[in-house]
């Protein structure tokens, strides 16, 4: 068994989904999945498919964005529907600290803390989309609808 998915990180993701769904498989891939097109390529799939976890602060708290990896998530658009000004990218320790993921391997659940989720209704092109499993050499594969059951999140349009 690869020693990847023994990972507590990755451990933290499969206890999630299979409470969701006893069939979803983490996926240990032989090649880096450190960015959507690293990922996209080792998977032989379009780069959309891919789930880039974004984590941003609002006004001292903190969300994450599900964004499809061929698109940019647009911080005016995330300003309006939150309806809030002060709106950045969280740092790496900001993004450890709140998810327990290192950047590269943020999954899209498994947080450390409680985060609210917006998913980029981007995604919803694809039956199928990957999102990263708590390694950035770990994904898992879901459909779009079971990715916005699992992660409760609320779909809006936030790509430029």
């Amino acid at each position: 068994m690869n020693e990847l998915l023994n990972k507590e990180t990755v451990k933290r993701v499969e206890k999630v989904l299979k409470k969701f769904d006893t069939n979803l498989k983490i996926i240990a891939l032989d090649e880096t999945a450190r960015t959507a097109k690293d990922a996209a390529s080792s998977l032989k799939c379009e780069l959309g498919a891919i789930v880039k976890s974004l984590v941003f602060k609002v006004e001292g708290e903190f969300l994450v964005c599900l964004v499809s990896g061929d698109k940019r998530c647009s911080l005016n658009m995330l300003k309006k529907i939150l309806n809030k000004k002060d709106v950045a990218m969280a740092n790496a320790n900001e993004v450890k600290d709140h998810t327990g993921f290192s950047i590269g391997g943020v999954a899209p659940t498994g947080y450390l803390k409680n985060l609210k989720i917006i998913i980029d209704k981007s995604l919803s092109r694809f039956k199928y989309v990957y999102g990263a499993a708590g390694h950035p050499d770990c994904v898992f594969k879901i459909t779009y609808q079971d990715l916005t059951k699992l992660t409760k999140g609320s779909e809006e349009e936030i790509t430029e």
